[in-house]
């Protein structure tokens, strides 16, 4: 009985406070939950079309960037050929050629006397090649004009072997500056090298056509005095014979030979 009694007991407490609870009034706190959002990447959604696109673009974008590296390498290597181009010859051989011109014309300036002066030469021709025969000249005079004549002869057909002599040795030089020039021509790196090399072939070539003409021209000089001392010795052969024949340094007698 005494159970029974204690538990009718505990439910009219517990009854009892359920209902104070419910007619009093209670504060209690109130706490903000923050609102956090989900991230992105959770809600990725894959679209095919969307990716080959951007897949394209890229391609074209990267064929652009191949296009302008190959177009600025064209570029370079034409501003190195135009450098190539424009860079000289480390050859230059105009000083010895302009040097064998030198010798050969001084060695043309020491012709004596009838020389290769077109102003000159037909007044000293004339006074020794053509008025010797003028009847006021004596025959002492005849004689040195010829003597003159004859030295002027010899000394034109010297100078002539010293032309030809100049000349020759001049051809083992011009071997060796063509030789030199041919191979840096052969290893220009540019078209003014090449051309330069060319120009200086080509004076080369003018130093060796004026050798000949220098060596030419004193044989001609040579010849042509011989030939007019030739011509002149005659002339004054008869001229003396004349004198001799029609003066009256000469008279005609006999002549012993043999004692009776």
């Amino acid at each position: 009985m005494r159970n029974i009694a204690r538990s009718a007991r505990s439910r009219v407490l517990a009854c009892a406070v359920s209902a104070s609870a419910i007619l009093l009034p209670v504060t209690l706190p109130v706490v903000a939950i923050p609102f956090v959002p989900r991230p992105a990447f959770a809600l990725i959604v894959f679209d095919p079309k969307n990716y080959s696109e951007n897949l394209l673009s890229a391609a074209r974008a990267l064929e652009q960037i191949n296009n302008q590296v190959t177009s600025l390498a064209n570029e370079a290597q034409m501003l190195i050929n135009q450098a190539k181009n424009l860079t000289s010859l480390p050859t230059s051989l105009l000083s010895k050629i302009e040097g064998n011109f030198s010798e050969m014309k001084s060695l043309l300036n020491e012709a004596d006397q009838l020389a290769y002066s077109v102003q000159n030469i037909e007044t000293q021709f004339n006074a020794t090649y053509r008025d010797f025969a003028s009847g006021d000249r004596t025959a002492s005079q005849l004689v040195s004009s010829a003597q003159q004549r004859w030295q002027q002869s010899v000394s034109a057909f010297e100078h002539s072997l010293k032309a030809g002599a100049v000349a020759v040795n001049n051809i083992e030089g011009t071997q060796e500056q063509t030789s030199e020039l041919v191979n840096a021509s052969q290893s220009a790196v540019g078209v003014l090298q090449a051309t330069q090399a060319g120009n200086q072939l080509l004076a080369v070539q003018a130093k060796q056509i004026s050798d000949l003409t220098a060596m030419l021209a004193a044989q001609g000089r040579a010849n042509a005095l011989e030939q007019a001392r030739q011509a002149a010795a005659q002339e004054q052969a008869h001229e003396q014979f004349t004198r001799f024949m029609s003066g009256t340094a000469y008279s005609s007698s006999s002549v012993r030979m043999f004692h009776d």
